[in-house]
């Protein structure tokens, strides 16, 4: 209980004055640092983790530019848009050469489930001329296919440590002769990928094809394998080396591709990228070379 000290100096009939004694002083002050102590943990909580709150970044995680596919997924209410500006490719053979040009390919991933996405990508315009030498040059141009797909993640979707899973894509002959396939193909993806560390990953993705025949009329197997090994030197940049092998079995013409790619993506912001990678071909049946650059962006 406090001791109280009257204190009957006061002038006239005042009211005497009270004091505290110097003990109950000395346990005020002794109270109320234990409270601040008590309250500081709180405060220094607050301010250490508010600023992990302002520092939650969105899954963004695009495809491109690598030529495989991933295993990440958006998150659901999300969109990834992931655009090739330009897309060109060049191929010189014994008898012809062969030039394509893409404008705008685009591709966008909607989360529809935590580990699950919709795809919708398409070609609005698309360049191809073929010319033999001593000959006049042939010249087509139009839109692309539309394509359908989903990918499922099975573990990890947000790409970190080992993630897989697998990805099934349809596409609906809409284009022009110029760039479309002339009819329906579907396709599946089986990514794998590992992130062995901040500075090193690597993904595998396996790829079956009924792809549309070269006659445009009826289908055929096709398997793809590419092999991905991305260096990040610093959290906003990324490196990219490529290798992938194709086997197409059209009744036209059976053949098997080689290519070697070298991949470059800046990361802009949280939400935005910057890429653009080369592809060379690696024996006479593959396209002697490719190179496409573009962006993505989160919604």
């Amino acid at each position: 209980m406090a001791t109280w000290v009257i204190d009957g100096s006061g002038a006239g009939g005042a009211e005497p004055r009270r004091r505290f004694s110097d003990d109950d002083k000395a346990r005020i002050v002794s109270e109320a640092m234990v409270w601040m102590r008590k309250h500081s943990l709180i405060v220094i909580g607050l301010l250490v983790s508010g600023p992990a709150f302002a520092q939650d970044e969105p899954r963004f995680c695009p495809s491109r530019p690598s030529l495989g596919s991933s295993a990440c997924t958006t998150e659901p209410g999300q969109v990834h848009l992931e655009v090739s500006a330009v897309d060109r490719q060049h191929d010189r053979g014994a008898d012809q050469q062969d030039d394509s040009l893409l404008l705008g390919d685009f591709q966008a991933r909607i989360g529809v489930g935590p580990a699950t996405e919709g795809q919708v990508g398409w070609t609005p315009y698309g360049f191809d001329r073929s010319r033999q030498p001593g000959g006049p040059s042939q010249r087509l141009q139009g839109t692309g296919d539309l394509a359908l797909g989903v990918r499922q993640n099975l573990h990890n979707p947000d790409g970190k440590g080992l993630s897989y899973g697998i990805e099934a894509s349809l596409t609906l002959p809409t284009g022009s002769r110029a760039i479309g396939e002339g009819d329906w193909g579907v396709g599946v993806d089986v990514p794998v990928s590992y992130q062995v560390s901040d500075l090193l990953s690597v993904t595998l993705t396996a790829e079956i094809d009924a792809a549309a025949d070269e006659d445009r009329a009826g289908r055929h197997f096709a398997g793809d394998t590419i092999a991905t090994v991305g260096f990040h030197p610093t959290n906003k940049v990324t490196l990219y080396t490529e290798a992938e092998f194709l086997r197409d079995l059209d009744p036209s013409g059976r053949s098997s591709k080689a290519y070697a790619a070298e991949g470059l993506a800046i990361r802009v912001s949280k939400r935005a990228s910057l890429w653009a990678e080369t592809v060379t071909g690696l024996n006479t049946a593959s396209t002697d070379l490719r190179a496409f650059a573009g962006f993505s962006v989160l919604f």
